[in-house]
């Protein structure tokens, strides 16, 4: 009777570990899959100050180029529905993030932070060109203002 009462618990040891590893498991998987949702929000909330940014930029491009009429107007309604374009898409993850993140796969929060990487390294030259022609476009108005000033 003994070595069973000795075997039962031995059992029940080995049961208690296998449960006690699957909850670490599954703790661990939990942990990584709001990791990434978290990584998710994050890249959602750097792409869309790079919007933002993009947008203020662009108005104060086309501010100072309506001052000169000598500069060739560029078209500011079509940058402002691109930004805006830029915006609801984000609006869009973001939506999905609140609504299916919860249940995603890997995969698919994966697919997910590498498309708004993406946008954010197609952006970002983007903002670096803007903000060259913006400089180049304040020396640009100093300049003509100098030498109206000197005439």
């Amino acid at each position: 009777m003994n070595s069973y009462f000795a075997l039962g618990v031995v059992a029940c040891f080995v049961i208690l570990i296998a449960l006690a590893s699957g909850a670490l498991l599954l703790r661990r998987r939990q942990n990584r899959h709001n990791s990434r949702i978290r990584n998710l929000l994050d890249l959602a909330d750097r792409l869309e100050a790079d919007l933002k940014t993009c947008r203020s930029g662009l108005q104060q491009a086309h501010a100072v180029m309506s001052l000169n009429p000598d500069l060739p107007a560029a078209s500011e309604q079509d940058a402002r529905h691109a930004v805006d374009a830029g915006l609801r898409a984000l609006l869009q993850q973001r939506l999905w993030i609140r609504d299916r993140s919860a249940a995603a796969s890997q995969h698919e929060l994966d697919e997910a932070a590498a498309s708004m990487r993406d946008a954010r390294d197609r952006l970002l030259p983007l903002l670096q060109a803007l903000s060259q022609a913006q400089t180049d476009l304040n020396s640009a108005m100093r300049e003509q203002i100098r030498r109206e000033s000197d005439g």
